[in-house]
């Protein structure tokens, strides 16, 4: 999947139409998972090459729905696909971006703890997201399965990106709360249609998910769980992604932290990247950017692909 284009005057055509000025109930009217994208129906996802995206990146942004998380989904629906997009086109950090959606929850008490859309370079995307099911779960069980969507990425995705060009794909998990510390193999034949023969650990899922994908998380440290007790999110986090866990202060820029962790992984110097977004936007952003290195043996100063 993944052919079109993203064309943000038919996306301001589509917002119109579906999204502005409505509710988040309004906008997201599934009242369960869709067999769609229900990963255990799902054989395989893939990202390829086509003549209109000949150099495709697979891009996955998974977001938890549990509770009042939904509004992660709300927000990528307002604006945050259209400025994901349109800068990732203007910027060029990567090229030709294939975005799916993902929609967590938890696996000890949900019903439907990962949910997975196409990935999609044109509109699609924003229908397919239109239709997740934001459960608004979860239990009091210290942490969501944010695993799933690893896994799912680690076993049921096929891209032309890294198997033809030994690219990696860039994976963004989004929530307030710790981690649960891996999958137990029920949950994932369940949930997953994989059989196992034992439960993972997570860093045992971390590991197989990085071969693949470049991965970071993103904890809205300002939302539920991490506005009261975010020393024990980031100590979840932190020692399956020390350099990566993000901390950012407002969904409002969960786009602009997306497109600059691409940048700043990419190659760019943070400060310069931060500096680029205009008002509030760019003090969030170099608030989020903080800690975050360059790869090994990249100069700084912004790159764009040519």
């Amino acid at each position: 999947m993944g052919n079109g284009r993203w064309n943000a005057s038919a996306w301001a055509s589509y917002s119109a139409a579906t999204v502005s000025g409505r509710s988040r109930g309004a906008i997201f009217t599934s009242t369960r998972m869709q067999d769609a994208y229900d990963p255990a129906k799902i054989t395989l996802r893939e990202s390829r090459d086509s003549d209109d995206n000949p150099k495709s990146t697979p891009i996955i942004l998974a977001g938890d729905v549990t509770g009042s998380m939904g509004m992660v989904a709300e927000q990528l629906m307002r604006d945050g696909l259209n400025t994901l997009a349109t800068e990732i086109y203007d910027r060029k950090p990567v090229a030709d971006p294939h975005v799916m959606m993902m929609a967590i929850g938890d696996a000890c008490c949900d019903r439907a703890p990962l949910q997975v859309t196409q990935f999609e370079a044109d509109i699609r995307v924003a229908q397919q997201a239109r239709e997740l099911w934001l459960e608004g779960g979860g239990g009091g069980n210290g942490g969501e399965s944010y695993m799933l969507a690893h896994l799912f990425a680690a076993m049921k995705v096929s891209a032309d990106a890294f198997e033809k060009r030994g690219r990696k794909g860039y994976l963004f998990t989004i929530g307030d709360e710790p981690v649960l510390d891996g999958a137990m193999k029920d949950q994932i034949k369940r949930f997953l249609g994989i059989p196992a023969e034992r439960d993972l650990s997570a860093q045992e899922i971390m590991t197989m998910a990085q071969r693949n994908w470049e991965i970071y998380h993103i904890v809205l440290v300002n939302e539920g769980y991490a506005s009261i007790r975010l020393a024990d999110v980031l100590n979840s986090w932190r020692p399956l992604l020390p350099e990566r866990t993000i901390q950012l202060e407002s969904v409002d820029a969960l786009a602009e932290t997306v497109v600059s962790l691409i940048q700043v992984n990419e190659g760019a110097h943070a400060p310069d990247v931060a500096a680029s977004w205009s008002g509030s936007k760019a003090m969030l952003v170099a608030n989020a950017l903080k800690g975050v290195p360059a790869p090994a043996g990249q100069t700084a100063g912004l790159r764009f692909l040519d």
